[in-house]
Protein backbone atom coordinates (compact mmCIF):
# COMPACT_ATOMS: atom_id res chain seq x y z
CA UNK A 1 0.00 0.00 0.00
CA UNK A 2 1.48 3.33 -1.06
CA UNK A 3 1.32 5.88 1.74
CA UNK A 4 2.72 9.39 1.39
CA UNK A 5 3.63 11.98 3.98
CA UNK A 6 3.72 15.51 2.60
CA UNK A 7 5.32 17.79 5.16
CA UNK A 8 6.58 21.34 5.17
CA UNK A 9 9.83 22.28 6.89
CA UNK A 10 11.34 18.81 7.37
CA UNK A 11 14.95 19.94 7.19
CA UNK A 12 15.18 20.37 10.97
CA UNK A 13 13.36 20.30 14.29
CA UNK A 14 9.89 18.81 14.56
CA UNK A 15 9.62 18.39 10.80
CA UNK A 16 12.85 16.38 10.59
CA UNK A 17 11.79 14.11 13.45
CA UNK A 18 8.37 13.60 11.85
CA UNK A 19 9.85 12.73 8.47
CA UNK A 20 12.08 10.16 10.18
CA UNK A 21 9.14 8.65 12.10
CA UNK A 22 6.99 8.16 8.99
CA UNK A 23 9.94 6.92 6.91
CA UNK A 24 10.65 4.27 9.54
CA UNK A 25 7.12 2.99 8.94
CA UNK A 26 7.69 2.66 5.21
CA UNK A 27 5.91 5.82 4.11
CA UNK A 28 7.14 7.84 1.14
CA UNK A 29 8.06 11.29 2.41
CA UNK A 30 7.89 14.54 0.43
CA UNK A 31 9.47 17.58 2.07
CA UNK A 32 8.64 21.12 0.97
CA UNK A 33 11.14 23.66 2.26
CA UNK A 34 13.96 25.91 1.20
CA UNK A 35 16.50 23.51 2.75
CA UNK A 36 16.72 19.80 2.00
CA UNK A 37 15.95 17.08 4.53
CA UNK A 38 18.97 14.76 4.87
CA UNK A 39 17.00 11.60 5.67
CA UNK A 40 17.70 8.90 3.04
CA UNK A 41 14.79 8.34 0.69
CA UNK A 42 13.03 11.65 1.37
CA UNK A 43 12.00 13.53 -1.76
CA UNK A 44 12.86 17.21 -1.41
CA UNK A 45 11.12 20.02 -3.27
CA UNK A 46 12.99 23.29 -2.92
CA UNK A 47 10.11 25.71 -2.30
CA UNK A 48 9.91 29.12 -0.67
CA UNK A 49 6.46 28.96 0.88
CA UNK A 50 6.56 32.66 1.77
CA UNK A 51 6.41 33.50 -1.93
CA UNK A 52 2.85 34.30 -3.10
CA UNK A 53 3.59 32.53 -6.40
CA UNK A 54 5.02 29.25 -5.10
CA UNK A 55 1.93 27.19 -5.93
CA UNK A 56 1.83 28.48 -9.48
CA UNK A 57 5.46 27.49 -9.93
CA UNK A 58 5.44 24.12 -8.11
CA UNK A 59 1.80 23.04 -7.72
CA UNK A 60 1.53 20.76 -10.74
CA UNK A 61 4.89 19.16 -9.96
CA UNK A 62 3.77 18.43 -6.41
CA UNK A 63 0.44 16.97 -7.52
CA UNK A 64 2.19 14.69 -10.03
CA UNK A 65 4.71 13.60 -7.41
CA UNK A 66 2.04 12.67 -4.87
CA UNK A 67 -0.36 11.05 -7.32
CA UNK A 68 -3.33 9.34 -5.65
CA UNK A 69 -1.88 6.91 -3.10
CA UNK A 70 -4.03 4.89 -0.75
CA UNK A 71 -3.26 7.26 2.14
CA UNK A 72 -1.83 10.75 2.39
CA UNK A 73 -0.88 12.53 5.57
CA UNK A 74 -0.39 16.26 5.02
CA UNK A 75 1.46 17.91 7.91
CA UNK A 76 1.54 21.70 8.03
CA UNK A 77 4.69 22.14 10.07
CA UNK A 78 6.76 25.00 8.62
CA UNK A 79 6.51 28.27 10.51
CA UNK A 80 8.34 31.48 11.20
CA UNK A 81 8.51 33.32 14.51
CA UNK A 82 9.36 37.01 14.70
CA UNK A 83 9.80 39.49 17.54
CA UNK A 84 7.48 42.48 17.59
CA UNK A 85 4.58 43.99 19.50
CA UNK A 86 1.24 45.52 18.60
CA UNK A 87 3.01 48.88 18.74
CA UNK A 88 5.92 47.95 16.45
CA UNK A 89 4.63 45.35 13.97
CA UNK A 90 4.75 46.30 10.30
CA UNK A 91 2.44 45.10 7.52
CA UNK A 92 5.45 43.53 5.80
CA UNK A 93 6.25 41.37 8.83
CA UNK A 94 2.66 40.36 9.44
CA UNK A 95 2.10 39.42 5.79
CA UNK A 96 5.32 37.34 5.74
CA UNK A 97 4.37 35.40 8.87
CA UNK A 98 0.80 34.81 7.72
CA UNK A 99 1.98 33.77 4.27
CA UNK A 100 3.98 30.85 5.67
CA UNK A 101 2.01 29.96 8.78
CA UNK A 102 -1.54 30.30 7.40
CA UNK A 103 -1.77 30.93 3.65
CA UNK A 104 0.64 28.16 2.57
CA UNK A 105 -1.35 25.47 4.44
CA UNK A 106 -4.56 26.67 2.79
CA UNK A 107 -2.93 26.49 -0.63
CA UNK A 108 -1.50 23.03 0.03
CA UNK A 109 -4.96 21.85 1.07
CA UNK A 110 -6.41 23.15 -2.18
CA UNK A 111 -3.75 21.34 -4.21
CA UNK A 112 -3.73 18.01 -2.39
CA UNK A 113 -7.22 17.31 -1.03
CA UNK A 114 -8.34 16.11 -4.50
CA UNK A 115 -5.56 13.49 -4.24
CA UNK A 116 -6.54 12.28 -0.76
CA UNK A 117 -8.68 9.19 -0.24
CA UNK A 118 -10.48 7.99 2.88
CA UNK A 119 -8.22 7.44 5.92
CA UNK A 120 -5.96 10.29 4.88
CA UNK A 121 -5.22 13.10 7.32
CA UNK A 122 -4.36 16.79 7.52
CA UNK A 123 -2.43 17.74 10.64
CA UNK A 124 -1.75 21.32 11.62
CA UNK A 125 1.12 22.23 13.95
CA UNK A 126 -0.10 25.15 16.01
CA UNK A 127 1.48 26.08 19.35
CA UNK A 128 0.76 26.71 22.99
CA UNK A 129 0.60 30.28 21.70
CA UNK A 130 -2.35 29.25 19.56
CA UNK A 131 -4.37 29.16 22.77
CA UNK A 132 -2.90 32.11 24.68
CA UNK A 133 -0.46 34.97 24.14
CA UNK A 134 2.79 36.44 25.38
CA UNK A 135 4.25 39.86 24.73
CA UNK A 136 6.52 40.71 21.80
CA UNK A 137 5.55 37.76 19.59
CA UNK A 138 2.56 39.42 17.98
CA UNK A 139 2.53 38.00 14.45
CA UNK A 140 3.30 34.46 15.58
CA UNK A 141 0.54 34.48 18.20
CA UNK A 142 -1.98 35.81 15.65
CA UNK A 143 -0.96 33.18 13.09
CA UNK A 144 -1.09 30.23 15.50
CA UNK A 145 -4.56 31.20 16.69
CA UNK A 146 -5.51 31.29 13.01
CA UNK A 147 -4.07 27.80 12.49
CA UNK A 148 -6.50 26.36 15.03
CA UNK A 149 -9.39 28.12 13.33
CA UNK A 150 -8.19 26.83 9.98
CA UNK A 151 -8.14 23.27 11.29
CA UNK A 152 -11.68 23.58 12.63
CA UNK A 153 -12.90 24.99 9.32
CA UNK A 154 -11.13 22.18 7.47
CA UNK A 155 -12.87 19.59 9.66
CA UNK A 156 -16.28 21.01 8.74
CA UNK A 157 -15.45 21.32 5.05
CA UNK A 158 -14.26 17.69 4.87
CA UNK A 159 -17.32 16.19 6.57
CA UNK A 160 -18.22 12.94 4.84
CA UNK A 161 -14.87 12.52 3.05
CA UNK A 162 -13.38 10.32 5.81
CA UNK A 163 -10.30 12.54 5.81
CA UNK A 164 -9.56 13.59 9.37
CA UNK A 165 -7.78 16.64 10.70
CA UNK A 166 -6.42 17.90 14.01
CA UNK A 167 -4.18 20.60 15.45
CA UNK A 168 -1.26 19.82 17.72
CA UNK A 169 -0.06 22.57 20.05
CA UNK A 170 3.53 21.90 21.09
CA UNK A 171 4.88 23.60 24.18
CA UNK A 172 8.44 24.87 24.40
CA UNK A 173 10.28 22.44 22.13
CA UNK A 174 14.03 22.15 21.78
CA UNK A 175 14.33 23.37 18.20
CA UNK A 176 16.57 25.76 16.33
CA UNK A 177 13.69 28.23 16.07
CA UNK A 178 13.24 28.38 19.83
CA UNK A 179 16.97 28.69 20.46
CA UNK A 180 17.23 31.55 17.96
CA UNK A 181 14.20 33.28 19.48
CA UNK A 182 15.53 33.05 23.02
CA UNK A 183 19.12 33.89 22.17
CA UNK A 184 22.05 33.07 24.44
CA UNK A 185 20.21 33.65 27.71
CA UNK A 186 20.38 30.61 30.02
CA UNK A 187 18.40 32.52 32.63
CA UNK A 188 15.46 32.78 30.22
CA UNK A 189 15.63 29.05 29.52
CA UNK A 190 15.64 28.38 33.26
CA UNK A 191 12.54 30.53 33.68
CA UNK A 192 10.80 28.61 30.91
CA UNK A 193 11.57 25.14 32.26
CA UNK A 194 10.50 26.25 35.75
CA UNK A 195 7.01 26.67 34.30
CA UNK A 196 6.91 23.15 32.83
CA UNK A 197 5.70 20.33 35.07
CA UNK A 198 8.45 18.01 33.82
CA UNK A 199 11.10 20.75 34.19
CA UNK A 200 12.49 20.27 30.69
CA UNK A 201 11.87 21.19 27.08
CA UNK A 202 9.79 18.98 24.81
CA UNK A 203 11.89 16.99 22.34
CA UNK A 204 11.08 17.07 18.59
CA UNK A 205 10.77 13.26 18.56
CA UNK A 206 7.98 13.50 21.16
CA UNK A 207 5.97 15.79 18.90
CA UNK A 208 6.71 13.51 15.94
CA UNK A 209 5.28 10.58 17.89
CA UNK A 210 2.17 12.63 18.64
CA UNK A 211 1.77 13.48 14.95
CA UNK A 212 2.13 9.81 14.05
CA UNK A 213 -0.55 8.86 16.59
CA UNK A 214 -2.95 11.48 15.29
CA UNK A 215 -2.43 10.35 11.69
CA UNK A 216 -3.48 6.81 12.65
CA UNK A 217 -6.55 7.77 14.70
CA UNK A 218 -9.50 9.44 12.95
CA UNK A 219 -11.40 9.57 16.26
CA UNK A 220 -9.34 12.74 16.90
CA UNK A 221 -10.99 14.52 13.97
CA UNK A 222 -11.37 18.20 14.85
CA UNK A 223 -9.31 17.88 18.03
CA UNK A 224 -6.87 20.43 19.43
CA UNK A 225 -4.18 18.60 21.40
CA UNK A 226 -1.75 20.16 23.84
CA UNK A 227 1.70 18.52 23.77
CA UNK A 228 3.65 20.50 26.32
CA UNK A 229 4.71 18.21 29.22
CA UNK A 230 2.20 20.01 31.42
CA UNK A 231 2.36 23.73 32.09
CA UNK A 232 2.23 25.02 35.64
CA UNK A 233 -0.73 27.33 36.12
CA UNK A 234 -0.09 30.66 37.77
Amino acid sequence: MKQVLVITGASKGIGHATAARFAQQGWNVVNLSRSACDIPGVTNMAVDLTSPTWSQEHGEELQALVGTPQRVSLVHNAAVMTKESAQTITPVTLRRVLELNVVAPAELNRLLIPHMLADSSIIYISSTLGRKAVANTHAYVVSKHAVIGQMRATCQDLAGTMIHTAAICPGFTETEMLREHLGAHPDVLAQITAGIAHRRLVQPAEIAETIWFVAQNPVLNGAVLDANLGQIET
